[in-house]
């Protein structure tokens, strides 16, 4: 049995905070705000996995609440999903993800993201696809106050 999982997630940016997307320090001025280090396209990713599962989101399994997941690398709550994923028989197939943000560039950054997450997914990289899209100056993520992030995943599941 095939299930696809879509997950979406948004963070303000914050002076002073370092910016990571995707498991890679990006220079930048601001970085995302959160309780974790706030990596937005790696929280989509998971939420695009736990859905695919038929869990609830993120929040559910590593709350805000809990200092425990204070700072907490994102990679490593990655990791923790993906264990969930094959404890329940199931096989990441593909992930597919859009980071959209004003600046900075995010582009020249895909390869070294693809390269950080492919390996926590147990997916080569050929089966990740990250791009970068922009807000066209629209909202939030327009008017560079905030980087959203959007994901889906497709599983393999034992019938």
């Amino acid at each position: 049995m095939h299930r696809i999982g879509f997950g979406y997630d948004i963070h303000r940016l914050e002076a002073g905070r370092p910016l990571i997307l995707g498991g890679t320090e990006i220079p930048h001025g601001a970085g995302l705000r959160g309780h974790s280090d706030g990596d937005a396209l790696i929280h989509a990713v998971m939420d695009a996995l736990l859905g695919a599962l038929g869990e609830s989101d993120i929040g559910a399994h590593f709350p805000d609440t809990d200092p425990r997941y204070e700072g907490a690398r994102s990679t490593g709550l990655l990791a923790t999903v993906v264990g969930l994923v094959r404890r329940r028989g199931g096989e990441i197939v593909n992930v597919d993800a859009v980071v959209v943000a004003e600046e900075p560039k995010i582009g020249p950054y895909a390869a070294a993201m693809k390269a950080a997450l492919a390996p926590v997914l147990g997916l080569p990289e050929g089966a990740l696809g990250i791009k970068a899209k922009t807000n066209e100056g629209l909202g939030p993520v327009g008017e560079k106050r905030a980087i959203a992030c959007y994901a889906v995943a497709l599983l393999k599941l034992p019938d």
